[in-house]
């Protein structure tokens, strides 16, 4: 198909009432039909044949996550630039987009309302160490980076979705993967309560990503390889998805140190130390840059930047 042929097909698809709403709705973030059936106040099955256009058209993308469906306008290619121009000239004041509007925060005010609830009876989020200081980590965090583009980022375990808030504005794209789809909930929730809709998340495993070789310019990953059950595969396929020269970001809890004396049953717990992490660098094709350690409970914790090492520099060694 022509590229103009693509344009066409996408004013097309929008050149509706209807289809133009769901435009505007999908681009404050990710939706399921029902809820999008609900905003609009149309039938699902009248909602989902709009939804199958707009996305034949490339100005929606879809994902499944267990028994759900979610839309949202895509990041990136020819549609996400035509709908990021047919959004621009839609005017903010219109009657039906302002209810659409108010009935899309009462959608998120339930959602943050489940995801709040579910945590108080779980726990969830609350895991067997912590930060002594997070704020104080945060701040460490952006200087290490330093003034370096974050480009594409690729947030491994992103559980609550702490490193997408933190660093999401700075990103050209921002995506983060978990394995529970709880943690999903929560930390879709806690995005758009930032106002970052344009982030997203998906279920992964982070042993097996379902991304193609070099595709991000920098993965995080936060307080998860001290519970994974293999470390060096974590750290070898987030090298897999980083290009030439790209970074990683570590936080990490350094259970060698205090394994011994922590009270509560330690089997399930990887363990970690700086000579560790550097075999796992140099294993994945990563050369340390950056290290320091910090307090935690009731482990220490390790902020740790490593960068992938270029085609050239691989092919030498």
């Amino acid at each position: 198909m022509r590229a103009v042929d693509t344009v066409i097909e996408g004013l097309k698809a929008a050149g509706e009432p209807t289809r133009l709403r769901l435009l505007c709705i999908c681009s404050r973030g990710e939706f399921t039909v029902s809820e999008i059936h609900e905003i609009v106040d149309q039938s699902q099955p009248r909602v989902s044949r709009h939804l199958k256009l707009l996305c034949n058209a490339g100005l929606l993308e879809r994902h499944r996550e267990q028994h759900w469906v979610f839309y949202r306008v895509p990041q990136r290619g020819k549609g996400a630039e035509l709908a990021r121009i047919l959004l621009s000239v839609v005017p903010d004041d219109d009657p039906q987009l302002e209810l659409d509007r108010r009935r899309l925060s009462e959608v998120l005010d339930r959602r943050a309302e489940a995801a709040r609830r579910f945590v108080e009876k779980t726990g969830l989020g609350k895991g067997v160490a912590q930060l002594d200081d997070e704020a104080s980590v945060d701040v460490l965090i952006l200087r290490t980076l330093g003034d370096e583009p974050v480009g594409e980022l690729l947030d491994i375990g992103t559980g609550t979705g702490r490193m997408l808030r933190l660093l999401g504005e700075h990103a050209d794209r921002a995506v983060g993967i978990d394995i529970s789809h709880a943690m999903l909930m929560l930390a879709r929730s806690n995005l758009h309560a930032a106002g970052l809709d344009h982030l997203s998340v998906r279920h992964g495993n982070m042993y097996q990503l379902r991304f193609a070789d070099q595709c991000f310019d920098t993965v995080t990953i936060d307080q998860v390889l001290f519970q994974a059950e293999q470390p060096g595969q974590v750290l070898r396929e987030a090298a897999r998805v980083l290009r030439p020269g790209g970074r990683l970001l570590l936080l990490e809890f350094l259970t060698e140190t205090t394994i011994g004396l922590w009270e509560q049953d330690t089997g399930d717990l990887a363990v970690i130390d700086e000579g560790l992490l550097e075999d796992w660098y140099r294993d994945a094709g990563l050369r340390s840059i950056a290290s320091r350690r910090l307090s935690g409970s009731p482990f220490p914790v390790v902020l740790s930047m490593a960068r992938r090492q270029s085609q050239d520099t691989e092919a030498a060694a």
